[in-house]
């Protein structure tokens, strides 16, 4: 049995958590002027970023 969601079940995990007050939203990069910022760790990235240099996060 698998414990990560694929497919169809990540809409049961995510009501699952959804019915326990967590917050299911995707996380994407946030916008600062003219660069993208990591919602991780905070560090500016330029817009063609499609990794973290800092932290390693990726969307």
């Amino acid at each position: 049995m698998a414990s990560a969601p694929t497919g169809n079940d990540e809409s049961v995990f995510d009501q699952f958590l959804t019915d326990r007050g967590h917050e299911t939203e995707r996380v994407d990069w946030e916008q600062e002027y003219n660069k993208k910022q990591c919602p991780e760790c905070g560090g500016l990235h330029e817009m063609a970023a499609t990794e973290c240099g800092v932290c390693g996060w990726n969307p």
